[in-house]
């Protein structure tokens, strides 16, 4: 089925916030600190600028109190008395003409005294430094099983290794957006995101308002990533508080630049693995330090600490496993949801240590994943029984098969052999990804969906769930036509708008289509049975029934609701951090084929295979794009994408030098995929968004480290250290 979506888009009639029209409205621009930490002495104005022509916001505006509703609510909406990092909001200013409300931001001047700032997080912060609980700690997690000292203390082999994972932009193709203003009494916010619900209850929250004088509706968003999870919450408030004091609309809508320095990246990552083995390369024992960059504030660190941590074995058995994480604070700016949620920095380091552990053995690393991943019956570092059914070797199989992995190394040998300045090398990655909000998460969003009949015999779907370029308005009308035997014409996707649509919970953590499209399936079937059908009935006998009942009953409204229930068997003991951590694993192998440069350094990527095990596949074209998606931020993420910091703020923040992927760097991606349908998905479906980013940096640099015969244990992986690693 084509993009439901896809002709709006390609002809440009789709209006994202940008282009939404509004009437005698607002430019809204915010006006951020200029140091890392510090006490705010003063707000100065400048004497340049007619102030009474502006609306003017600052922390004593706010109606209700000065907190970002979150995980925790440490973060303010608007900075009153201290700073923790450049760029945070302090004041808020609006004025009809975009070009004026610039100028007008930038002659206001916040006066910080500083104070000591803690800016690497791998380094215990001197007293000085502290700001938060006793040790700058944000979050600590462990997970243990076994007796990992004693069964370290006995093996043949130890092997040890540190990696560290850099921060990353999102580049979402929209930047920040949204518009505010009152119908009535009624505060109406529109703009790019990924989570009305959560946009919805900070504005509750922080705007004292109650559920019916506060609406919140996702425009066209052009891109999310996770980068549109919880920081709109922050953009909306900002643009709700100058629509409120000027009683008229207001656009807030980032620049490129503003966007890249002020909202979230990807968190930085230290890992320290220390592993023990049989001669022969069994697994033992594996020891794992995950420390991650939190930022100035919570945000989402401890649940994305939690993903990485889970993950952070691998997909593989050993019965003595000991895996400590803690994100720490910092005065960086904010580091926040980004696809893959701590699972693709805590996989490197998984996966570049297996090419270590191989090489140290003399060992084949394809021969140490086969003798190591994790069969059914085995248990995960949690516990959890995997019994999915799915022969995890067999996708490692089918991805050196397409990969012709042998060959390869074959024609490398004799490749490197004769040339002088260029080497190549091939790179294996096995892993995984749990589906859907961790352990009792998806029991705790209690999420709902409605179907509704409409008079004419097609039917609407009620969702929260949102389109952000993924595919989700496509994949829901096909659940959905495919199960009443409908046309995809006889769907209608209703309008994000939390005045119309109940919380399904958020567009985030490979759920959507699992987990909501499961929600439809059983809402679909509510709805015909309350017209008095079976399952069987499909087709033109659902829409006649359906357009029979608004004849029997005027004025009435035909729904069918379904709510989340897990899956049964599923156990999770939050405090221990032991159970069932996800509903389903995804399984996936992925090769990387590089060329390195030795003159200058350079890699690329000429080859890639990516196959995969999530279930059921839906819509293949869709599903092959997310791969494909996942591979280029992948690639990116190895080997280019690099975010240089100063006080804790990014400095390359224009896309002249952050460098990201282009045409030309992309390789041929050959995606192919295994499907082991699985019940409690969606026409059998796993969760695979965030899976294809897991994958690609390890496959990537351990082909470099095929090429070149060094060990490159940080990403990203830029020219200059490669070379630092040669010399």
């Amino acid at each position: 089925m084509q993009r439901r979506e896809g002709l709006a888009k390609l002809t440009g009639r789709e209006r994202y916030v940008d282009d939404l029209p509004l009437e005698n409205f607002l430019w809204g621009m915010t006006v951020r600190s200029p140091a890392p930490r510090g006490r705010i002495t003063a707000v100065r104005f400048g004497n340049d600028v007619d102030w009474s022509e502006f609306v003017i916001v600052d922390h004593r505006d706010i109606p209700g109190p000065n907190e970002i509703l979150l995980i925790e609510r440490d973060q303010p909406v608007l900075a009153a008395s201290h700073v923790r990092h450049v760029h945070e909001a302090v004041l808020l200013v609006a004025h009809p003409s975009r070009e004026m409300a610039r100028r007008a931001a930038q002659a206001v001047e916040i006066v910080v005294v500083p104070e000591p700032a803690a800016l690497d997080f791998r380094v215990a912060p001197r007293p000085e430094q502290i700001q938060y609980a006793a040790d700058n700690v944000l979050k600590q997690l462990k997970i243990e099983k076994g007796d990992v000292e004693r069964a370290l203390a006995h093996a043949p082999v130890v092997v040890e290794g540190a990696y560290e994972t850099g921060a990353q932009e999102h580049v979402y193709l929209e930047t920040q957006g949204m518009i505010a203003w009152l119908e009535e009494d009624v505060l109406v916010v529109k703009g790019s995101m990924q989570c009305p619900y959560y946009v919805l209850n900070a504005l509750q929250h922080a705007l004292g308002r109650d559920e019916r004088r506060v609406r919140v509706i996702q425009a066209p968003t052009g891109g999310g990533f996770g980068g549109k999870e919880e920081y709109p919450s922050t953009i909306a408030l900002h643009a709700a508080l100058l629509a409120l004091k000027a009683r008229r609309p207001v656009k807030l809508v980032y620049d490129r630049s503003e966007d890249m320095a002020a909202t979230t990246k990807r968190h930085p990552a230290l890992v320290r693995h220390r592993t023990g083995l049989t001669e022969d390369g069994r697994l033992l024992a594996q020891d794992i330090e995950v420390i991650l960059d939190g930022g100035a504030y919570v945000t989402l660190s401890p649940v994305v600490l939690s993903r990485g941590i889970i993950h952070a074995a691998g997909p593989y058995a050993c019965d003595h496993v000991r895996i400590a994480g803690r994100a720490m604070f910092s005065n960086a700016v904010p580091f926040g949801a980004f696809r893959g949620f701590g699972a693709p920095q805590t996989l490197f380091a998984c996966e570049r240590h297996m090419d270590v552990i191989a090489r140290t053995l003399r060992m084949d690393p394809v021969e140490l994943r086969r003798k190591n991943l994790i069969r059914d019956g085995q248990r995960t570092a949690t516990g959890q029984v995997i019994q999915d059914g799915t022969d995890r070797v067999a996708v490692l199989e089918r991805a050196l098969a397409l990969s012709t992995f042998e060959e390869k190394r074959r024609a490398h040998t004799a490749f490197n052999a004769a040339q002088r300045s260029k080497r190549r090398g091939i790179g294996l990655a096995t892993f995984y990804h749990g589906a859907g909000f961790t352990g009792g998460g998806e029991v705790h969003l209690n999420s709902r969906l409605r179907v509704a009949g409409l008079p004419d015999g097609r039917i609407e779907v009620l969702s929260a769930n949102i389109e952000m370029g993924q595919g989700t308005l496509t994949v829901f009308t096909q659940i959905a036509a495919e199960r009443l035997g409908v046309t995809p014409d006889d769907v209608v996707i209703g309008e994000p708008d939390t005045a119309r649509v109940p919380n399904s919970g958020p567009t985030v953590a490979s759920r959507t289509t699992m987990v909501v499209g499961h929600l439809i399936e059983r809402a679909v079937d509510d709805l015909r049975t309350r017209v008095g059908l079976d399952d069987r009935a499909r087709g033109s006998v659902v829409k006649d029934a359906i357009a029979h009942w608004y004849a029997a009953h005027p004025g009435g409204r035909l729904v069918g609701e379904a709510v989340y229930e897990p899956p049964p068997g599923i156990s999770w003991d939050e405090q221990r951090y032991q159970g069932d951590a996800y509903g389903a694993f995804a399984w996936a192998a992925y090769v990387a084929e590089v060329e390195v440069d030795l003159r200058t350094c350079a890699t690329r990527v000429i080859d890639f295979v990516a196959v995969q095990e999530v279930g059921k596949v839906i819509n293949p074209t869709l599903a092959r794009g997310q791969v494909q998606g996942g591979v280029v931020q992948g690639v990116g993420w190895a080997l280019m994408e690099e975010c240089k910091f100063k006080d804790g703020a990014m400095v390359n923040n224009q896309l002249t030098n952050y460098l990201i992927p282009t045409s030309d760097d992309v390789p041929p991606i050959r995606v192919a995929f295994v499907e082991n349908p699985y019940p409690h998905g969606a026409q059998g479906a796993k969760g695979l968004g965030e899976l294809p980013i897991d994958g690609p940096a390890p496959a990537i640099l351990n082909a470099v480290a095929a090429a070149t015969g060094t060990e490159p244990r940080a990403i990203p992986l830029t020219p200059e250290r490669l070379m630092d690693l040669t010399r």
